[in-house]
């Protein structure tokens, strides 16, 4: 906008996108979909070229520690092994719905108990291996506490450092 000289009220007159809403995009404080990014770009001469990469994400000792366990469970997590560590899961679920109190463990709890009533596979292995702040809060509370063996949880701590 700087470079181009166009104003907020200028972009949003030839965007279609509401002045206040430019406002709060610029400013952060709302999400903008590549779509929106390139009509706005594209007002002013410029187009959105997106270059996707992996990048490194650092996580604490204990959250590594949290996700590389969760990331074994996931390797083994399939329609079968749920219903067999089924009465291990309920049970740590029930232990830490009564002991937890506050937010977002209470939610996390709620949703916990849904993805496992709904044997919702896909959503469990995002939560188990996710490295956004939802999951690793998630995992925080994970029911599946015992469904790994000794030796297993062993060997991967090991490799956590």
């Amino acid at each position: 906008m700087l470079e181009t000289g166009t104003t907020q009220s200028t972009l949003a007159r030839m965007s279609g996108v509401r002045q206040p809403t430019i406002s709060q995009i610029l400013s952060g404080r709302i999400g903008v979909s590549d779509d929106q990014v390139r009509r706005l770009l594209s007002c002013m001469g410029y187009k959105l070229e997106v270059v996707r990469r992996p990048v490194g994400h650092r996580l604490t000792r204990s959250e590594e520690r949290s996700w590389r366990l969760h990331r074994r469970i996931s390797s083994h997590l399939t329609r079968g092994s749920l219903s067999e560590w089924s009465a291990i899961i309920r049970n740590n679920l029930v232990r830490l719905e009564s002991g937890s109190r506050g937010e977002p463990h209470l939610s996390n709890l709620r949703e916990w108990r849904r993805l496992l009533d709904d044997e919702e596979l896909l959503g469990l292995h995002r939560v188990l291996t996710g490295l956004d702040r939802h999951s690793i809060e998630m995992r925080e509370v994970s029911p599946f506490g015992g469904v790994l063996s000794q030796e297993e949880r062993r060997q991967v701590l090991e490799h956590a450092g």
